[in-house]
């Protein structure tokens, strides 16, 4: 066994090496580190949460064939990440990757990237831990009409209660990081094993894994043809790329986990692989327990529809109230990531108002990066407040933000590596020779999923079209889309100047902010 003392001497001279002091405090274990990731990829949020975008978009097939096909191209995308945070293990490490690999112009926009993703799949998570608490509160609680408004304040108040508590349980935020894997495992076998015993009728395998449906409006409601099959069914695939989504966060925590090189590496894609196990299981188990698909087809209510009218009253309050604490931890675990990467994108002086993002607190938490993350968070998601339908246009707008935003950042720094070729020089964890081979079907696979989820997602939504409604509208292209062009404009006219990419605080006298300091790019 490693010695602790060696392990953090060993982890605190390479991330000299790199450039940076040890001011995070590293005391995460490498299971801490796997637990932050599995919990942000938590299927207890995204498997309920976004379930009716796939059953809407191809119905079973789309959940019991999409789910596995896409995870494995998620897990080549993970295991080309695991070779660069083994590389180099520090907070923020895909902007960092980028600018090592690249030039100061690749880190500038793979940070914006990251930054704008995590933002919204923390917002994401909680908005959907909101809904799921409204239903609960609706079945229970006497009066409470469980609207969209109603839906929106818990969220306020969950993203308030997930800032404290990263704030104020600094101490033990890896311990709670640990109790959410648990929790996600036993949780998920429990909702199974009632989903398997209590409903008094199961649908038949060729129901799960050869029925289509096209709930969307889209090509009339036809289940074949190249409309389906290329437009429809392919942004049912949401599910999947959103729920295994922001296992970055190995990265973001390396500079907190002891022995980072090996450990956040093997994390990040066990992080994925077994999440992805867990996950098609979970699904399976909610697809037979289908009681009633016309139902269900009929709105995008599919959790409520689905577990009513397949189990009593207990039950379904069982099961939804363990997701709902499954989304919490998720949510919580998202603001840590978040605000790390805030932090370290920060000192190096990206961020506007970096000095007050860089500032910790005596338990090394960045507060002032964690409550700006969330502030951002409540306002990208304040069309939900104007939504005038039952379909959660604009909670789907913000997870395909979500989901645009994290895969760009790590396109860019895998890409960089293809380029590099044989003169990058990798850490303990490695492809060797198969980088090639799973770096270009990474890359094309990010591409794919990029178009896709900035389409229209009902036929309302279509622009020009005789049935457009604002209401029903994507926005994700319009936030994606100013986000880019706002930040290559600010690039062009200003950062280009002055953003030279990391720089070094390794050298600093205590207490001398990063951006103050004489500019030093590594090489």
């Amino acid at each position: 066994m490693s010695d602790p003392a060696q392990t953090a001497d060993s982890d605190s001279a390479r991330l000299a090496e790199l450039g940076y002091k040890q001011e995070l405090h590293r005391g995460w274990s490498g299971f801490s580190n796997f637990a932050i990731s599995f919990s942000i990829i938590s299927i207890l949020a995204g498997c309920f949460t976004t379930f009716g975008q796939a059953w809407m978009n191809g119905g079973p097939i789309a959940i019991s064939w999409g789910w596995p096909i896409i995870s494995a191209f998620i897990l080549v995308i993970g295991l080309c990440l695991s070779e660069l945070v083994s590389a180099y293990p520090t907070a923020g490490g895909i902007y960092w990757w980028a600018a090592k690999l690249g030039r100061p112009v690749h880190g500038w926009f793979t940070g914006w990237f990251n930054l704008i993703g995590l933002v919204a799949v923390t917002a994401s998570v909680d908005y959907g831990c909101a809904t799921f608490l409204n239903l609960v509160l609706a079945n229970t609680v006497p009066g409470w009409a469980g609207t969209f408004t109603q839906a929106f304040y818990l969220f306020l108040g969950i993203l308030v209660l997930h800032a404290l508590i990263n704030i104020f349980g600094a101490r033990i935020i890896n311990r709670l990081q640990d109790i959410s894997v648990w929790w996600h495992v036993f949780g998920a076998a429990v909702i199974v094993a009632i989903l398997i015993v209590v409903p008094t009728s199961h649908q038949s395998p060729s129901f799960v894994f050869t029925e289509t449906i096209n709930g969307n409006g889209f090509t009339g409601g036809s289940t074949s043809g190249l409309g389906f099959w290329l437009y429809v069914l392919p942004l049912g695939g949401l599910l999947t790329q959103y729920t295994i989504t922001g296992f970055d966060a190995c990265a973001h925590v390396a500079e907190e986990t002891r022995g980072a090189a090996l450990n956040a590496a093997k994390a990040l894609w066990r992080s994925i692989f077994y999440s992805a196990i867990g996950g098609w299981i979970l699904l399976l188990a909610l697809l037979f327990a289908v009681d009633d698909a016309g139902a269900v087809t009929e709105g995008y209510g599919f959790v409520g529809v689905l577990l009513q009218g397949a189990l009593s009253s207990g039950f379904f309050k069982v099961v939804i109230i363990i997701s709902v604490v499954g989304q919490f931890f998720c949510g919580m675990s998202c603001v840590t990531s978040m605000s790390r990467m805030m932090y370290a994108f920060s000192r190096d002086g990206a961020v506007p108002g970096w000095r007050l993002w860089t500032r910790l607190d005596r338990n090394g938490t960045p507060v002032w990066a964690v409550v700006a993350g969330c502030v951002a968070g409540g306002l990208l998601t304040l069309p939900a407040l104007y939504q005038k339908n039952g379909a959660p246009i604009a909670f789907y707008a913000v997870v395909s933000v979500a989901v645009i935003g994290l895969y760009l950042a790590f396109l860019i720094p895998i890409m960089l590596r293809l380029k590099a070729g044989d003169s990058f020089e990798p850490g303990p964890w490695t492809l060797g020779k198969r980088y090639k081979v799973l770096g270009w079907i990474a890359s094309i696979e990010i591409i794919v999923i990029s178009v896709y989820f900035i389409l229209p997602t009902v036929p309302a939504g279509v622009p020009f079209s005789d049935e457009f409604d604002w209401s029903a509208v994507n926005y994700a292209p319009i936030a994606v889309g100013t986000v880019m062009l706002l930040i290559g404009v600010w690039w062009i006219v200003s950062a280009r100047k002055w953003f030279t990419g990391p720089r070094r605080t390794v050298d600093l006298p205590a207490g001398v902010a990063t951006a103050d300091a004489p500019v030093a790019v590594l090489d």
